[in-house]
Formats: C-alpha cells, sequence, structure tokens
C-alpha cells in the first residue's frame, strides 16, 4: 500500500498518480485490481448512488458504510474519504469526531475536505498536527455548489486565479499531502502545480497537474447521468447491463430460462418415496 510521501516521491520523479472514485466492495476491488494508486470514496455517491442532485443530503454514515466497503473490496490501496457537508464546518471536536469515525470505522487512510479559506486552513493544520493526513480540495468545490452559482469553471479571471493560487499555497502550509483542483483552466493548473511541493490532483484541470481523478461512473459509463466534457468515458457498461436486463426478461417471458442446467434435481428415490406418500 503506498503512502503519503510515496505520492511525495512520485510528483518529484514525475510519475502520474492515478485516483477513482470507489463507492462499494465490487467498485474498490476494480479499482485495486487495476492497479489504481489511490482511492476516493466521495461523496459524490449522492449523485451516482443514491440518486440525489447535488451532494449536500450525503451523510456521515453514509460515508462510513461506504468506506467500510471499499476497504473489504480493495484491502491493499491507499483510501481517502470525503468529509461530508458540514461535518468540519462548526467545531474542531465535531471535525474530530468525523475524521474519527471515518478512519477507525471506516478504513479511511486519509480525509478530504473543501474549500481553502483561513478557516479551512486552520482545520487541516489542527487535523495534520494531529496525525489526520489531508487532501485539499479547491476550484468547484461540489458542496459549495449553491454559493458558486452552479458547476462552472474556477479562476478563469486574475483576481479569482490569484485567490486560487493563494489558497493552494495555503493548504500546503497547513499541512495537507496533496491537493486536489477541480474545474479549472489548465494552464493555471500547471502553474500552481509547479510552485506546490505536494501533487496536485486534477479532475477538469488538464494535463500539467501530478495526477488525474475521475468518478468511477462516468469512467466506465454506468448510470442514466451527465458526465462532464473533462471527463473521458473508457466503455459503457450501462447499455450491456441494459441489454442483459432486457434479455432476462424476455428469457423469463417465454421460458427459455431457468434451463435444466440452471436447476437442481432430486434423487429419484426420494421422489418416488414423495409421490407414494402423496397418493396414501
Amino acid at each position: 500500500m503506498k503512502s503519503t510521501a510515496v505520492f511525495k516521491q512520485m510528483k518529484g520523479r514525475q510519475e502520474p498518480i492515478t485516483m477513482i472514485t470507489a463507492y462499494d466492495a465490487p467498485t474498490g476491488k476494480a479499482a485495486e485490481k487495476a492497479g489504481m494508486d489511490m482511492i476516493l470514496v466521495g461523496d459524490s455517491a449522492g449523485m451516482v448512488v443514491h440518486g440525489y442532485d447535488s451532494t449536500i443530503p450525503v451523510t456521515l454514515d453514509d460515508m462510513v458504510m461506504h468506506a467500510r466497503a471499499v476497504r473489504r473490496g480493495a484491502p491493499g490501496i491507499f483510501i481517502v474519504v470525503d468529509l461530508p457537508f458540514l461535518t468540519y464546518h462548526s467545531s474542531i471536536e465535531s471535525t474530530f469526531t468525523a475524521v474519527r469515525r471515518l478512519m477507525q470505522e471506516g478504513g479511511a487512510q486519509a480525509v478530504k475536505l473543501e474549500g481553502g479559506d483561513e478557516v479551512t486552513a486552520e482545520t487541516i493544520d489542527r487535523l495534520t498536527a494531529a496525525g489526520v493526513p489531508v487532501l485539499g480540495h479547491i476550484g468547484l468545490t461540489p458542496q459549495s455548489v449553491g454559493v458558486l452559482g452552479g458547476y462552472k469553471v474556477q479562476g478563469k479571471t486574475k483576481e479569482a486565479a490569484q485567490r486560487l493560487i493563494k489558497e493552494a499555497q495555503g493548504i500546503e502550509q497547513a499541512g495537507a499531502f496533496a491537493l486536489v483542483l477541480e474545474c479549472v483552466p489548465g494552464e493555471l493548473a500547471a502553474r500552481i502545480a509547479r510552485h506546490l511541493s505536494i501533487p496536485v490532483i486534477g479532475i477538469g484541470a488538464g494535463a500539467g497537474v501530478d495526477g488525474q481523478v475521475l468518478v468511477f461512473h462516468d469512467a466506465v459509463g454506468w448510470g442514466d447521468s451527465f458526465v462532464p466534457s473533462f471527463a473521458k468515458q473508457y466503455t459503457n457498461v450501462q447499455a450491456q447491463i441494459d441489454e442483459a436486463l432486457e434479455s432476462y426478461v424476455s428469457d423469463v417471458k417465454t421460458k427459455v430460462f431457468p434451463e435444466d442446467r440452471h436447476t437442481f434435481s432430486m434423487d429419484a428415490s426420494v421422489l418416488n418415496d414423495l409421490s407414494r406418500g402423496g397418493s396414501s
């Protein structure tokens, strides 16, 4: 299993870091089998698994449950788990309680939290001082999409770009082991990656960063949800699932399934005994 130190070494030798989301044991197992460097148990589960229209309804209990499932499926891979909406915005005590649950009950090696303001940086500092590896996340932060005015590219103006640069530096100084940049112009993302000593993992941030993360369902074409323009769909399992289920319905309706090979049989002598008993 890789460690936070290994990820920094990978940045130093310019070896791209691969990361993907996972939400249950099968997706975790698939990610580990593929040789993924890191798994993010994302609160994006709210949208791709639970059917919500945002990540806001996702609870801490949800994240613990998903993390435990992923850990069972991928016991040998570094797992980061999202802190869900408003679990790290009040007291530091409540933040520690949430983190403790994700790590002790969920099996997380690290947690991810969104935002780059001074309060968030202070939270990162407190967590890392307590021995908790933290992955930062700035740019488009889905938990704040209502404030941001929708799912829009961030950092396109001079002022917005300068703010993101400052936030990235603050997150690094606070002790985060890596940073996610989401929906940021490629030129800006590359500039931030060059000036940070910690790895920068992009999603919709171009190729000039130190690694990439994608949502599992976007990458494999699972579900009918919208696939962002920055996501590459490597296959379309939904089409295969639809075809398989339609075939199953057809086979049952036409009595093609089950066949003899799908049916258990009984010893003839027992069957005869049952027949004699039934006639007496």
